[in-house]
């Protein structure tokens, strides 16, 4: 494993001098084990690890390339991680939401474009007068992810749609036990666009706080 990490260092340390571009094609193998004084098995084996986490992509009889490192490529891996999460920890994972999700949807209020909130109003109205919980989680999911969208940052975007699915079973199951899920959702959700669409960013923080810490809150008490 440390000759495999070793590896892994020196073929990072070729992407962040630059000599490997986002795009670019790794030199053939055998090259490139004899310039970094690896053997090929080792080689190997560092570019499998970076392939798992979407830093390389093996090209099957075309070569290896470096991806486009773009952040939501990097960290969908974190989705896999989190995925695994344990049912006790998925508290932690709303107290993370509550801190970035009020964050980015004051942004949005600042930096959605007329045409980004139009689309959002589409997304608030497709919802079903009787949506399933299904629908009504899949609609949630929607929304909360154009906002962070329109956030315009890349990253911020790409952790929030992360630690959604750790919260999508919270989300269900809230809506399958809890009396009035659908018409709160309804409320809260409409209440946010409104302030996006007025362009009032702190009312617009304020009610992405409530929306999060009341499902927050009631899991909390139901894993009491």
């Amino acid at each position: 494993m440390a000759v495999t990490d070793a590896a892994i260092d020196k073929i990072k340390e070729m992407i962040l001098s630059g000599e490997l571009a986002p795009g670019d094609r790794l030199p053939k193998e055998a090259d490139l084990a004899e310039r970094l004084g690896l053997s090929r098995n080792s080689l190997r084996e560092a570019v499998r690890a970076l392939a798992l986490i979407n830093v390389l992509d093996v090209r099957q009889g075309d070569g290896t390339y470096v991806t486009s490192l773009e952040p939501r490529l990097l960290l969908d891996t974190m989705s896999f991680v989190l995925d695994l999460h344990r049912d006790d920890t998925v508290l932690q994972f709303f107290e993370v939401r509550r801190i970035l999700e009020p964050a980015a949807t004051a942004m949005a209020a600042e930096l959605m474009t007329d045409d980004d909130i139009e689309e959002l109003r589409e997304i608030l109205e497709s919802l079903p007068a009787e949506p399933t919980v299904e629908e009504l989680v899949a609609n949630d999911l929607r929304f909360h992810q154009r906002i962070a969208l329109g956030s315009g940052n890349s990253v911020l975007c790409s952790f929030i749609e992360s630690l959604s699915g750790p919260t999508t079973r919270a989300r269900i199951w809230r809506g399958l036990t809890q009396e009035g899920a659908l018409a709160k959702t309804r409320e809260q959700h409409t209440a946010i666009y409104e302030a996006i669409a007025a362009r009032q960013a702190e009312v617009a923080r304020s009610w992405a706080t409530v929306h999060i810490a009341g499902v927050e809150s009631w899991l909390r008490k139901s894993l009491a």
